[in-house]
């Protein structure tokens, strides 16, 4: 009996997935059926995306796993009628996009470029940015997208500390956890890079007190999930110089109303969730080697703790 995977994302990208999946999953010997319409009881994989709109896994009897194609599972991880096993996405295509990005706008922020690209006024005024080695950056959330990114940094010499929720363990960065953990790691960050999931536990992590906590004039960096920053007690730390330059990537809604005050900020950068992306090549892949696991009855990769959220 062939295995029968649904697609369940947006309709414009099964042209761009269908061969992909097609080829790995013939590559992994197994007979296969892949489609947008299937009999509910007869589909044994889901690979979901949560704009597609499919909310309801109850008819799914035969369903063995649902493969995400985002990163973020906020979405779906509370999804009561969602019994089975829950696989985030996370490929190296996804996480390279990431690292490029986030190294990218910690060094704009540790060269001081913007000043040198917007302010050309004839005035010579030599002034050289200290060693990556004497400039210190935060990274919150040190999942596969964190870890990838303190790793690229520290491989520049920064001083990077890593925070999590739970002890974690990096070769050249120094890694701090729990409550204690994040405020150590808050009064010593020159430039704050915030990668934690979205979970009712991480809403508003950079808040009136914490952002308090940070170096006079700091920088924040926010490719992770719009809800971590409480978005007033931002833009108040933002006006009283607290906060230096703030570069947002994610907000709570999207695309961010055009009135939002964030577009007219003078030291707020936006950009339109644009820090990484998956990737179809590698993201079938992913997909691939958890379908040919789930028959093979191994274990699937990058598994969401539904306790957690992520």
């Amino acid at each position: 009996m062939p295995v029968n995977v649904l697609f369940s994302a947006r309709p414009e990208l099964w042209p761009v997935y269908e061969p992909l999946l097609a080829k790995g999953l013939s590559e992994a010997g197994l007979d296969f059926c892949l489609g947008t319409e299937f009999a509910p009881d007869q589909v044994d994989y889901i690979v979901y995306a949560p704009n597609a709109g499919l909310m309801d896994f109850t008819p799914y009897t035969r369903l063995k796993a649902v493969l995400s194609l985002w990163a973020g599972v906020e979405q779906i991880a509370g999804n009561a009628t969602l019994t089975v096993p829950l696989a985030r996405m996370v490929d190296h295509g996804l996480t390279q996009g990431m690292t490029e990005w986030v190294v990218g706008h910690v060094l704009r922020y540790h060269l001081g470029m913007d000043h040198y690209i917007t302010v050309q006024d004839g005035v010579w005024t030599p002034d050289a940015p200290p060693l990556a080695s004497e400039r210190q950056v935060c990274i919150l959330g040190l999942g596969a997208l964190g870890e990838a990114a303190a790793r690229a940094l520290a491989a520049l010499n920064f001083d990077v500390t890593g925070w999590s929720r739970t002890a974690k363990a990096i070769p050249g960065v120094n890694c701090l956890y729990g409550e204690d953990g994040l405020l150590t790691a808050l009064s010593r960050a020159e430039i704050v890079v915030l990668l934690l999931p979205d979970t009712p536990a991480t809403e508003n992590t950079l808040n009136s007190k914490t952002l308090a906590l940070l170096p006079k004039g700091a920088c924040i960096i926010n490719p992770g999930r719009g809800p971590l920053i409480d978005d007033n007690a931002l833009l108040d730390a933002l006006n009283t110089g607290q906060v230096g330059h703030a570069t947002l990537d994610v907000f709570r809604v999207e695309p961010l109303p055009s009135v939002h005050p964030y577009w007219a900020h003078p030291n707020v950068t936006v950009t339109p969730h644009i820090a990484s992306e998956t990737r179809p090549v590698t993201a079938a892949q992913v997909i691939c080697e958890n379908i040919r696991r789930g028959e093979e009855g191994e274990s699937f990769l990058h598994l969401v703790d539904r306790t957690l959220g992520y």
